[in-house]
């Protein structure tokens, strides 16, 4: 399975949208990790910045290959932040779940393209 869509796939705005919403949330899931699970500074703004620095790096490549690759890997970051404040397991989870569904999609729409070049009269 190719991990790309086309190029003017419409499924790669929201992904891109998917994307920049999970930076929003990586820097407010510091605050929760900092208020309500009292996680210590350095470890919160450590791993809520990478994820937030890994969701915005893949957005910014989402026109190559590696972007969608990185996205993936945001996808498993926003999860695992869970294990520092459990709200994240549910919060990663939802986006995950966005990612995967547009994602998919996003496939369907390339697919039935191609079915359509290839029998442009529908015989």
């Amino acid at each position: 399975m190719v991990l790309t869509l086309s190029p003017k796939n419409p499924m790669r705005s929201v992904l891109l949208s998917v994307l920049i919403f999970e930076v929003i949330i990586f820097g407010l899931a510091i605050a929760v990790m900092l208020q309500v699970s009292k996680v210590a500074v350095g470890p919160a703004v450590g791993f809520g910045s990478v994820a937030a620095a890994l969701a915005l790096v893949a957005a910014g490549l989402l026109r190559r290959p590696v972007g969608f690759v990185i996205g993936w890997l945001t996808q498993g970051a926003a999860i695992l932040l869970g294990l520092l404040t459990p709200a994240m397991f549910l919060v990663g989870g939802f986006f995950a779940g966005l990612w995967l569904i547009s994602f998919i999609l996003g496939k369907r729409l390339d697919a039935g393209k191609r079915e359509v070049v290839a029998d442009p009269d529908g015989l």
